[in-house]
């Protein structure tokens, strides 16, 4: 494992592959013998953000106790950095090369860049989610800008790696696709490219779940929590004579959730139909702005109407 006070220089000889990254976080080249952590420092790097994304690209070395300790604009600025790379460099610099070796007028040479733009194509997609709705959510959760609507689980669980097309397209060149000798060496120099990015990727798609996804987990533990409690101390300083004040029915439905029913459940308990219930549901959200389970549980303890002995917690 690499650490702040170990040379720069030493980490890159050991792991000439993470050159690129530097990039991606920023830091140029020329540094000298400088440590790791003077590199970084001097151009406004995060050490130990920088160090772990290192690391686990390295070793798959991950410091699971210590989410707090990562910088996320950090993160952000590498993976947006990271995006910018592989799809305005390069993918394109691989169709090029691509487009040099393959003879156009041959239908499978045809049919293999068809292939490449099509996976281009899903990679600009999946990149440009994330820079649309990821990343501009963190950037809200940071300034405490609370989306009810949208968490990073959502992100985690439609967040795959896209490299079936890329694995398709290496095994057809490979399998199919003999070249003459002029254009030989373009194409072996093409498909080592190809393969370097599929690895490349995989890194890529493995720090955004290993780190990036665990970090804004923490943040939104601490976040949305704190807007939570910020809420119901709020309730709790209110008023019981205030206007939108909760019905007697309604403050039956939240008792009614807490003890874990379902909607169903809740209407045959207190002889209403289903409607009623969702009506119930949306016009407590709507007085006491708590959507979740775990806000309305606090609520319903803080002001006494269950025991918390009686609460599954």
């Amino acid at each position: 494992m690499y650490e702040a006070e170990d040379k720069m220089i030493s980490l890159i000889a050991d792991n000439y592959n993470i050159l690129h990254s530097l990039g991606r976080f920023g830091l140029n080249l020329g540094f000298g013998d400088k440590t790791v952590r003077e590199v970084c420092e001097s151009q406004n790097v995060d050490t130990y953000t920088f160090l772990a994304v290192m690391n686990f690209s390295i070793n798959g070395y991950q410091d699971v106790e210590n989410y707090d300790n990562y910088s996320i604009p950090t993160l952000i600025h590498y993976l947006q950095a990271s995006h910018e790379y592989f799809l305005n460099f390069q993918l394109p610099a691989i169709r090029t090369g691509l487009v040099n070796a393959l003879d156009m007028k041959d239908n499978l040479a045809r049919l293999i860049l068809r292939l490449f733009d099509e996976y281009y194509h899903e990679i600009r997609h999946h990149m440009e989610y994330e820079e649309k709705t990821v990343f501009p959510y963190v950037d809200d959760l940071l300034n405490k800008k609370i989306n009810e609507e949208y968490d990073i689980e959502t992100f985690s669980k439609h967040h795959s790696q896209i490299n079936l097309k890329l694995k398709e397209l290496k095994n057809i060149i490979i399998k199919y696709l003999p070249s003459d000798a002029k254009h030989n060496n373009q194409l072996t120099a093409t498909l080592y490219n190809i393969y370097n990015n599929e690895d490349w990727l995989k890194t890529h798609s493995m720090v955004e779940d290993h780190i990036f996804i665990p970090a804004i987990r923490k943040l939104e533990q601490k976040y949305k929590q704190s807007d939570v409690s910020a809420k119901i101390s709020q309730m709790i300083s209110q008023s019981p004579d205030m206007e939108d004040a909760l019905s007697e029915r309604e403050k039956d439905v939240i008792i009614s959730l807490v003890q874990g029913m379902s909607n169903k459940e809740i209407a045959d308990h207190l002889f209403i139909s289903v409607n009623t219930v969702i009506t119930h549901r949306r016009n407590i959200a709507r007085k006491l702005q708590i959507h979740s389970p775990a806000g309305l549980t606090i609520y319903a303890i803080v002001n006494n109407l269950v025991d918390i002995s009686s609460v599954k917690l």
